[in-house]
């Protein structure tokens, strides 16, 4: 007698048939939830017509932070936004770095465009000339240098149903680029370019989102030619996104990114050589503590960072591979900054570390990483911990001398932040930071809103700068307000490190000075200044504290 399926035998096969599929269903509703959609029309917005006020620059400890994105004179650009920023460096001349970012000429459009800035000396000032494309849809940029002291900037736009990407060249430290490569492309890319000085060096590789490729079913490429030509589409196992690509000193490539819950590292030996084709020869799960997370918290409408690969020379096959990501941990904690090491190529990890060091329940959002060529580690984010149950948000840094093995304390960079100030009709402020390490320190490319919008900044940190014995000055600082909100007067703290002239001023919303509270030479020390609002509508206000090239900003909320 023949064997027939019962009918719950039968609903049962149904069921385990659909269950992949729904799981895939939720995966790639979560994909396709984070991608780049020109909503509103371009509109031009002069910068000339918009008012200016003084651009925000601070120093803290041995860390430097430079407004980017303003204008001839330097000031801020009162009304537009900037997120989303990435740096590439001159590797002939490290004097020499451009910046680019998602340049949004009104704070109330969110068209978008390919906004950079270029430096000359070092990081100390910055000319922002404009935009790559005006008038065109650009997002995600992408920037990266090859060892001949080439600048490279890959940008996302979009053609109909498409999400083509453009690579732009510099040969001049990012004061001109070329009119662009197609580089075939997809939403939420990332480049690397090979500077192993083997067989692969000038190799330029990408991925991105296959859900949006523009070539289904690949979603990576390659250039062999310096970015004239880039190869047809091809897939990375695990269909891997949100990540990024790293080629360690070998030359050999390697990718991360997440597949819904978990991480995947991939390895390709073989990219290198410019006349095979690319295969995969390690694919790994990586444990970093958690999943990735988007859609909440600090930024409700984008990521709270990606994955990020990179690697050191060490491990007894010369090369540990490193890999970090803001990531969710079981419990209550909602971010932390997870990291893991392979010391065998990729083939297995570590248990995950946890790098942030606080004892709450934090958000460690926007987890960066990069690597010195002599192998130190070094990791920045944004963190709550300072400011429990909000989402105002400081700069940390921690960095590892030992392989990831073991984390420095963890070091606050700046003071804190409202993410959610200045969205340019959207609720995001991008996606990720970017920096690069050296054997003195780091180059960020970041984005805060100290001046109650959305702008870019660089940032140096110099370690072991300072003389054995000696100790770095205090930061210049604004401390505090007592009150906070107030109305008819408040009472501003301030720290000056060394003697010098000092400026405390006051502006509105639209960056109008509405008063100069000191402007006089001070010697070292704390002072109090007093503010009379009582002629003043209610409102916000910015507190403006400056002394040299330094400076320092507070929000002030004035009741009526």
């Amino acid at each position: 007698m023949k064997n027939t399926p019962t009918l719950r035998q039968i609903a049962v096969l149904a069921l385990l048939i659909l269950l992949p599929a729904a799981s895939a269903s939720a995966t790639e509703t979560a994909r396709e939830r984070h991608h780049e959609v020109p909503d509103d029309p371009y509109v031009a917005s002069p910068r000339v017509e918009h008012p200016r006020s003084p651009a925000m620059r601070f120093a803290r400890g041995s860390f430097l932070a430079v407004q980017v994105n303003v204008d001839a004179l330097g000031q801020n650009i009162v009304g537009d936004a900037a997120n989303e920023p990435s740096i590439a460096v001159d590797a002939l001349d490290p004097n020499r770095m451009v910046i680019g970012w998602r340049q949004f000429d009104s704070v109330t459009n969110n068209f978008r465009q390919a906004g950079y800035g270029y430096t000359t000396d070092g990081g100390l000032t910055w000319t922002f000339p404009g935009v790559i494309e005006p008038g065109v849809f650009r997002s995600d940029p992408v920037l990266d240098s090859d060892a001949a002291g080439r600048l490279y900037y890959n940008s996302l736009t979009i053609e109909g149903n498409d999400y083509p990407c453009d690579v732009y060249r510099s040969d001049d430290g990012g004061m001109a680029w070329d009119g662009g490569v197609r580089a075939r492309g997809g939403d939420k890319q990332w480049m690397t370019i090979d500077k192993s000085g083997g067989v692969g060096d000038g190799h330029i590789y990408a991925y991105w989102n296959g859900f949006f490729s523009t070539c289904p079913p690949g979603f990576f490429t390659r250039s062999t030619d310096g970015g004239d030509s880039y190869e047809n589409c091809t897939t990375i196992p695990d269909d891997p996104y949100w990540g990024t690509l790293t080629v360690d000193p070998l030359g050999r490539l390697f990718t991360i990114g997440t597949n819904g819950d978990d991480f995947t590292v991939a390895r390709s030996s073989n990219a290198q050589q410019a006349g095979q084709s690319v295969t995969w020869d390690a694919v790994t799960v990586v444990d970093l503590g958690g999943p990735i997370r988007s859609s909440t918290g600090p930024n409700p409408g984008g990521l709270l960072g990606q994955a990020h690969v990179a690697a050191i020379p060490g491990g007894p096959q010369g090369v540990v591979i490193c890999a970090l990501c803001s990531v969710n941990p079981a419990g209550t904690d909602p971010l932390d900054v997870g990291f893991s090491r392979s010391t065998d190529g990729g083939l297995t990890w570590s248990a995950p570390v946890r790098v942030n060091d606080d004892a709450g329940t934090g958000w460690q959002w926007f987890g960066t990483m990069s690597t010195s060529p002599s192998g130190r580690i070094d990791a920045i984010w944004l963190d709550t911990r300072d400011n429990p149950g909000t989402y105002l948000s400081s700069l940390y840094y921690s960095h590892s001398d030992d392989g990831g093995l073991t984390w420095s304390a963890n070091e606050r960079l700046s003071e804190a932040f409202d993410p959610h100030l200045g969205w340019p009709n959207q609720d995001k402020m991008g996606d990720y930071y970017h920096m690069v390490s050296d054997d003195q320190g780091f180059n960020l490319a970041w984005a805060a809103t100290f001046n109650g919008e959305q702008d870019v900044y660089y940032g140096r940190m110099t370690l072991g700068a300072t003389a054995a014995g000696d100790t770095p000055a205090a930061p210049l600082a604004l401390l505090n307000s007592d009150p906070n909100p107030f109305t008819a007067s408040t009472t501003l703290r301030y720290k000056v490190p060394v003697a010098g002239f000092v400026s405390l001023e006051v502006y509105d919303a639209l960056g109008r000075r509405v008063a100069t509270l000191v402007s006089d030479e001070k010697q070292a020390g704390t002072y109090e200044a007093q503010l009379d609002a009582q002629a003043l509508p209610g409102g916000i206000y910015f507190a403006r504290l400056h002394a040299g090239e330094f400076g320092d900003t507070k929000k002030l909320l004035h009741l009526r």
